[in-house]
């Protein structure tokens, strides 16, 4: 998928919505939002969606998420005082891992001002390694409620529907 792809995003696109409103200390020299308060975002996004629909508990679950690869671009800026959607939605969910996009809109403005991706992979809190049968249910359910339409997840493999 291309930047022109990715710029043709809109809210629709996001299977869960959830609001921030920048403060005064997001903004860099530039007077727009810094690129790590992106990375911030992203994070406390997908983590509040894993807690709240994933039966995620980080202080106690078996399970831990370890980002394994994650970047964004940005097309236009975003400053304090905004307000800002952040849609989230899964573009690939495996057995162990799952492909967040995150999608960053300012409110009353309809084009999207960054995308980001990360990638979780499940592990074992106490070995640190993935465990062989996957996931826990719960989460699974969750994360799926999100995949991508037109997609879909068997035994770690996502097949276009025709």
């Amino acid at each position: 998928m291309g930047l022109a792809d990715l710029k043709k995003r809109r809210r629709s696109d996001y299977g869960h919505l959830s609001e921030y409103r920048t403060r005064w200390s997001d903004n860099d020299m530039y007077s727009h939002m810094n690129n790590s308060v992106y990375y911030f975002l992203f994070d406390s996004l997908v983590n509040a969606y894993l807690i709240s629909n994933c039966a995620l508990d980080p202080p106690t679950s078996a399970l831990i998420g370890l980002v394994v690869h994650s970047h964004c671009d940005y097309f236009s800026p975003v400053g304090f005082p905004a307000l800002v959607d952040l849609g989230l939605r899964v573009e690939k969910l495996g057995k162990n891992s799952v492909t967040y996009e995150i999608g960053v809109f300012e409110r009353g403005v309809e084009e999207v001002k960054a995308v980001g991706q990360f990638v979780h992979v499940f592990v074992d809190r106490e070995t640190r390694r993935p465990r062989a049968e996957g996931m826990m249910l719960g989460m699974r359910e969750g994360l799926g409620r999100l995949l991508v339409k037109g997609s879909e997840e068997v035994e770690g493999k996502r097949l276009a529907k025709l």
